[in-house]
């Protein structure tokens, strides 16, 4: 299987797990120039960008720590394009990461804040 089929099922599990915990999802593979955007979901007031890490083992460490700061530079970046292009801008945001390791799903909120 390749990545891109294993990254859309982690994704799919991803938006099950949170819409089961009340986040309403606006948009799924944002990308633009600056890169893509896993997850665009609302949690109560918050806009919330969310990437998705998925591994089957713990051999090269936890998901989450595959979003690196390169990494969050990207998705804040993609962000602050969304933001302006919807005229969302002010809008309180957050930035989560749903890490799936096996069938288990672990979700951080507020996992890190832009730099």
């Amino acid at each position: 299987m390749n990545k891109r089929i294993v990254g859309l099922k982690g994704e799919d599990i991803a938006a099950k797990y949170l819409e089961k915990h009340k986040y309403k999802i606006i948009e799924r593979n944002f990308a633009c120039r600056f890169g893509e955007i896993d997850i665009i979901a609302q949690d109560g007031k918050f806009i919330v960008f969310i990437e998705v890490k998925r591994r089957k083992s713990l051999k090269f460490g936890r998901p989450c720590e595959a979003v690196d700061l390169k990494k969050q530079q990207t998705i804040v970046t993609c962000a602050t394009y969304y933001l302006s292009m919807k005229a969302l801008v002010g809008k309180p945001v957050r930035f989560d990461v749903v890490e799936i390791l096996g069938e288990e799903v672990n979700l951080i909120k507020d996992a890190f804040r832009p730099q």
